[in-house]
Formats: C-alpha cells, sequence, structure tokens
C-alpha cells in the first residue's frame, strides 16, 4: 500500500518537462508523414502511465515525455493536441501512432497523411 501512495506522489512530476526538454521541443520543427492508430489495453506505455485507448495521447521516437502535439489530417483538414506518451512507431515510413481515440478525432482509422508539430 505504500509503494501506491508514493507512485501517485511521484508521477506527476515524472511527466513534467525539464527546460531541455522543453527547449528540445522547441526546436522540433514541423513534420509531415503517415501517422498510424495503435491499440492497447490496460498496458503500461513507455512513460509508466496505464494505456487508455480513448485518450488523446500519442507515440513519437524522439519528442520528450509530455510533448504536446497538434495533429493535422491532411485530407480533411481536422486537427487534434496530443500529449506524448509512448514511444514508436517501429514501422518504417511512420512519425507519429495514436490511440483510436485521437485518430477518430481526427476521422481515419488505419493510416492517414498528416503534419505534427509542437505546441
Amino acid at each position: 500500500m505504500a509503494y501506491r501512495h508514493l507512485l501517485t506522489i511521484m508521477v506527476p512530476f515524472a511527466l513534467t518537462l525539464t527546460s531541455a526538454e522543453t527547449q528540445a521541443a522547441k526546436r522540433f520543427s514541423p513534420q509531415s508523414g503517415l501517422a498510424s492508430v495503435y491499440g492497447y489495453r490496460g498496458t503500461r506505455t513507455a512513460s509508466g502511465e496505464r494505456a487508455h485507448p480513448t485518450g488523446l495521447t500519442a507515440a513519437h521516437r524522439t519528442l520528450p515525455f509530455g510533448t504536446k502535439v497538434r495533429v493535422t489530417n491532411r485530407r480533411n483538414g481536422r486537427s487534434v493536441v496530443v500529449r506524448v506518451n509512448d514511444r514508436g512507431p517501429f514501422v518504417r515510413g511512420r512519425i507519429i501512432d495514436l490511440t483510436p481515440g485521437a485518430a477518430r478525432a481526427l476521422g481515419f482509422s488505419g493510416l492517414a497523411p498528416v503534419t505534427i508539430a509542437v505546441q
């Protein structure tokens, strides 16, 4: 029980960006490429959070955890802001993995051409 209490206290602090991470995220230039939907249920993400398929989160290879990214579907112009909490995608040619909830907000399932920019 004591460990659960410590985890509750420590997790919010672990997910905040340091000034070095904030500077790295600001240097990130907008990218265009393919987004994919990845599904997971109840597992832990690379950041240690429990996965929520309906959440507006994403996986990116290099951006720091907690970075907010605007993802815009180039087919229909819809956009959504997601938070990076996982690593990936691990398939060549893809730039971001989105939860099913984020993909639904963008109006696609499977793959879609997108542009991503740090907020």
